[in-house]
């Protein structure tokens, strides 16, 4: 079982840095002519707990750290842990990398807290679970650099459960958009899905989106105007079985009909997509290099494309999100997973970690140098987007929906029974 060993002295600076973390304020303000003497304090201050933390030190310092499976994350997040590692020669440190999708890491974690990373990537959606489930550290203060000066607003309170910071902000990007080849299809092509799947047909070429799959079934719905939302005890609200949503669901079934018009899982498109099959295809900022790569000179993307509903264009809708750090609860060596996640998350990592992504930074210093295809079109598509905020039962049915309308197989009854699903009770 593992234990929280948060150094006593550095749990005695937190009060003092305080300040550092999470906005804090003091009572009074100084006075101008004092300002200067506050910074001196407050940098001294950050550098007292650090240095009573390696004082406080003894042994090998073991953290394990779950990111994403990717060659790209694992290589450039095992660089970032050495460099941290080096910033402190007195320290032995172990940091072990573990490869965990972030779309499972709320599952894996909460399969035995305790036994988990001290140190975890996770996508801004899973953050409640986490916390309810007590596996995440609140970040009280911070040594380093402050989020609230360095992050944008969103990303730190999207981190935020009850008024209470439980995630470092590392990326915002965590959306999707249309990829595709410019030297193939024109700005006119990939405007519409009506468009894109003809022009598609008349090359014998791919295009598409992973339908049975609700994180992307989502956005043909919302965009429609059907909502889903999630109540306080994680059941869902749905509204896709009016006449809106069955319109949506013949809509993109209709879509889906055509020759090419693919549905792939994320192993079957970069497949297809090497084999040079694919000229478009919806999906995110973790696919950058892939797409980038298969296309060469012809590489692009834009938003979502619209979609008519009744002979209405419709403007695609998608989910958005952010990704952060998390500390367990349960970490073996509190004070310095904090400093872990803290080095991880600053301006020079996370622009590490864009160049090597392409994933879209937090930090605005970091953003402010980040430009690429992949960013603009996430851009574009922000306007259209929403963080997702959906329970659990929504998932199994939302997919079951995708496949029958792949199928062809829309009907009232079909709308009902996915709405029923998504929206049962949470035992």
């Amino acid at each position: 079982m593992k234990k929280k060993l948060v150094s006593a002295l550095l749990v005695s600076t937190m009060a003092v840095s305080a300040f550092v973390g999470c906005g804090a304020a003091a009572e009074e303000t100084p006075a101008a002519d004092s300002t200067e003497a506050t910074e001196e304090t407050a940098e001294a201050s950050t550098e007292d707990a650090i240095a009573n933390l390696i004082a406080a030190t003894e042994g090998t310092v073991n953290i394990d750290l779950w990111c994403s499976e990717t060659e790209e994350y694992q290589t450039v997040m095992k660089k970032l842990c050495d460099d941290f590692a080096a910033q402190y020669p007195d320290v032995d440190f172990n940091i072990t990398l573990g490869a965990v999708s972030e779309a499972d890491m709320k599952d894996r974690v909460l399969e035995d807290v305790e036994a988990a990373a001290d140190v975890f990537v996770f996508p801004d959606d899973q953050l409640e679970a986490l916390v309810k489930a007590g596996a995440l550290n609140e970040v009280a203060a911070q040594y380093t650099y402050d989020m609230n000066e360095t992050d944008t607003p969103a990303t730190v309170e999207a981190a935020q459960y009850d008024g209470k910071q439980y995630g470092y902000p590392f990326t915002a990007s965590n959306g999707y958009f249309l990829y595709y080849d410019k030297n193939q299809l024109s700005d006119e092509d990939v405007a519409s899905w009506e468009a894109l799947t003809a022009k598609a047909e008349e090359l014998g070429k791919e295009v598409g989106c992973e339908t049975a799959n609700g994180w992307y079934l989502y956005g043909f719905f919302k965009g429609a105007g059907c909502n889903l939302t999630e109540n306080e005890d994680q059941s869902n609200n749905c509204d896709w079985n009016n006449e809106t949503g069955l319109a949506a669901a013949e809509a993109l079934q209709e879509i889906a009909s055509s020759k090419a018009y693919k549905s792939y899982g994320n192993d079957d498109l970069l497949a297809n997509l090497n084999d040079g099959k694919v000229v478009a295809y919806v999906s995110g900022t973790w696919n950058v290099n892939a797409f980038s790569e298969a296309y060469g000179d012809g590489y692009a993307a834009t938003k979502l494309p619209t979609f008519k509903v009744n002979g209405e264009d419709k403007q695609m809708a998608s989910y958005s999100g952010y990704k952060f750090v998390g500390v367990n609860a349960y970490a073996e060596n509190t004070g310095w997973s904090m400093l872990l996640a803290e080095y991880l998350t600053n301006a020079t990592s996370q622009e590490a970690v864009y160049e090597a992504t392409g994933e879209g930074p937090s930090n605005t210093e970091a953003l402010a140098k980040a430009s690429s295809p992949a960013l603009n079109a996430l851009a574009a598509q922000s306007e259209f987007a929403q963080l997702q905020r959906v329970g659990g039962n929504y998932w199994t049915p939302a997919e079951s929906l995708g496949k029958n309308i792949l199928e062809g197989k829309v009907s009232q009854q079909v709308l009902d029974d996915a709405v029923a699903g998504i929206t049962q009770p949470v035992e």
